[in-house]
């Protein structure tokens, strides 16, 4: 599998299953061979979340296959990753998940121009199940308006 120079992947039911109310870009700390897989774009991070351990931050269940090429040092695919946030941004997110119940969900996997490996994290709160009815209807609806437009001007 060829290497990708830009690597994006996305949490596509995150915004189906949670209402985001703010956003952040952190940093990943990556063991050995994680970051060639995760730029040959073996990584997932659909069923995964974001815990707080000791005042650090750490994305849970998030799956890194292992390379391909590896010999001897691969490393564990579910393993918890810590995430480099500043200091401040750590405290205003832990107090709001401590007193409000909000949860913090990954939403997209990047590799920067450096070729860094960046995680894009939302602060969330849960949807009700006529939440989810509404987001339904909505895209239907948008999805017969487009089709509409499109056949309006053919």
């Amino acid at each position: 599998m060829a290497i990708q120079k830009n690597v994006k992947i996305k949490n596509r039911r995150a915004k189906f299953e949670y209402e985001i109310l703010s956003t952040y870009t952190a940093g990943i700390v990556l063991r050995g061979t994680e970051i060639k897989a995760i730029r040959e774009g073996q990584a997932s991070i659909a069923e995964s979340f974001c815990e707080f351990s000791n005042n650090e931050l750490f994305v849970i269940n998030m799956t890194i296959q292992e390379y391909s090429h590896a010999r001897n040092f691969t490393h564990n695919p579910k393993s918890e990753r810590k995430l480099l946030l500043n200091r401040s941004e750590l405290k205003k997110l832990e107090k709001e998940v401590k007193n409000t119940g909000l949860t913090i969900i990954p939403l997209l996997l990047f590799t920067n121009d450096k070729g860094l490996a960046k995680l894009d994290i939302a602060l969330c709160r849960g949807k009700k199940e006529y939440d989810k009815r509404e987001t339904i209807k909505d895209r239907d609806s948008k999805r017969r308006l487009d089709s509409i437009k499109k056949a309006f001007n053919n």
